[in-house]
């Protein structure tokens, strides 16, 4: 059913790659989000909390930054590990702590100086620009739903972006005490499709600004377009809620592998929340940001 549009649609969805490591190791994390271009002029769609991870990368790392400079100029004497626990207090670094995070953006322009962006007052909604390239790298660029009758319960829909990341081609650097990208390893994830039936609108002050669907939207796929059979644009996936069931087990007794064990299970339904495609266009239209619907 998706096929064509899965294909159509990828022309212009992209992922960001993450890297981020927290002061209690030398461990990366990786993650990855995603965004989809509107235009040819290097506009995107993503939500504002992929923004808000974006630019708090640079205070991040900064904050690493000063935090180095102070901690290599403690004497390392006798009173080194109690100096560097207060410093540790001052800079509020525990064991989970992310004192680095790296970001890069795949496949989506040739080069930048930088990237401006406008972020909703309301909603998990911002647009991204990408400054002073020379050539994009995506082909093609979004077509929004025009017609907002299209968008009723029980239509499928179908949600892209890039969970699961499965790309490796980072390290770190332990002479510079740093994280960084490389050429070795994986550098690409793969695109992961859902497909899901609006199930309900959501709406704030008796106005609907967006879609909810059967199936959940998945860690990943935030900034993702929701698109239909024929590659329109309905929407972009920004959060999951969660809602208990009720058909809820405490104590049951099961046969497992011969064995009668008992267990809890609280069930809850998982499900995906969009943005509608009019509160898209709107924003677009409100900061002059030229884009495409049929």
């Amino acid at each position: 059913m998706f096929i064509k549009s899965i294909e159509k649609v990828s022309e212009f969805t992209r992922s960001i790659h993450s890297i981020t490591r927290t002061y209690g190791g030398k461990q990366i994390i990786p993650g990855s989000s995603t965004l989809f271009f509107v235009n040819e002029k290097g506009y995107a769609i993503t939500c504002k909390h992929v923004i808000d991870l974006l630019t708090a990368s640079d205070i991040v790392n900064k904050k690493h930054i000063e935090f180095k400079r102070e901690r290599d100029k403690l004497p390392r004497d006798g009173k080194f590990k109690r100096n560097l626990k207060g410093l540790e207090i001052k800079y509020g670094y525990k064991e989970d702590t992310a004192i680095q995070i790296r970001n890069s953006f795949m496949n989506c322009v040739d080069s930048m100086s930088g990237f401006t962006w406008h972020v909703h007052p309301k909603h998990d909604l911002a647009i991204l620009k990408f400054n002073d390239f020379k050539s994009i790298a995506y082909s093609n660029y979004a077509t929004f739903s025009k017609d907002s009758t299209k968008i009723q319960q029980g239509k499928f829909l179908c949600r892209l972006g890039f969970p699961f990341p499965e790309f490796t081609n980072y390290k770190f650097n332990e002479a510079i005490d740093d994280i960084e990208w490389t050429k070795e390893g994986t550098i690409n994830s793969p695109r992961f499709p859902l497909e899901g039936m609006i199930t309900r609108h959501l709406a704030e002050e008796g106005k609907i600004y967006g879609i909810e669907l059967s199936t959940p939207g998945l860690r990943g796929q935030s900034g993702g377009p929701l698109f239909d059979e024929n590659g329109l644009v309905y929407g972009m996936q920004f959060s999951t809620k969660h809602l208990h069931l009720g058909f809820d087990l405490e104590n049951k007794e099961i046969l497992i592998e011969g064995k009668v064990k008992k267990i809890n299970d609280y069930s809850f339904i998982h499900l995906g929340q969009c943005i509608h495609a009019s509160t898209i266009t709107d924003f677009l239209k409100e900061k002059n940001v030229n884009y495409y619907e049929e």
